[in-house]
């Protein structure tokens, strides 16, 4: 059996500083290969703390930020599932409405038109966000298209603006979500 390959999103959102132990890692011990792509936003923030390159190591492909020129061969491999976690209120809304303005939502946004090609998304927002007029149109906008969403009280409550909410993320959630798109034994 080859490994399935995991195609890992971030964008600007807290927990992106914690993709490396708390889902890469976790991914790669559940066979998992994973090739990481990130929203320009989460790449500065990776690049200053210096993760960016240790999740380049770990990982041993690049971590793709800018789109490549037309004449270069993709640095990652065919992805079996794409996981965006942590997704922020600007990624799902624009997931939602297709925009695909940077290398990661493009990424995305085409797996969602993709038939067989199981898309997870984690949003990592506050109750103002989920509060918004256009919130739940998103939420169902990516829920027709097929989108797995690892969203609800039961899994993540949402808390105010400026509280912090307290608890580790849903990780283990997360990466059951992917397990279950994309079983070991397919």
């Amino acid at each position: 059996m080859s490994s399935r390959v995991l195609g890992l999103v971030g964008s600007g959102s807290g927990g992106v500083e914690e993709l490396l132990p708390r889902l890469i890692r976790p991914a790669q011990e559940q066979g998992w290969t994973v090739a990481v792509t990130l929203t320009p936003t989460a790449g500065r923030w990776l690049s200053k703390s210096g993760a960016l390159t240790e999740i380049e190591g770990v990982t041993g492909y690049p971590v793709r930020v800018e789109p490549r020129s037309p004449d270069e061969k993709s640095p990652h491999p065919q992805v079996d599932c794409y996981l965006v976690a942590p997704a922020s209120a600007n990624m799902v809304a624009k997931l939602a409405l297709g925009i695909a303005d940077n290398q990661a939502l493009t990424q995305v946004n085409e797996a969602i038109g993709t038939r067989d090609l199981p898309v997870v998304v984690f949003p990592r927002v506050n109750a103002a966000h989920a509060r918004h007029p256009s919130w739940e149109s998103h939420i169902e906008a990516l829920r027709r298209a097929g989108v797995r969403l690892v969203y609800g009280d039961d899994v993540w409550p949402l808390h105010e603006p400026r509280s912090a909410p307290g608890r580790e993320l849903p990780w283990s959630a997360v990466l059951d979500a992917v397990n279950a798109a994309v079983p070991a034994s397919r």
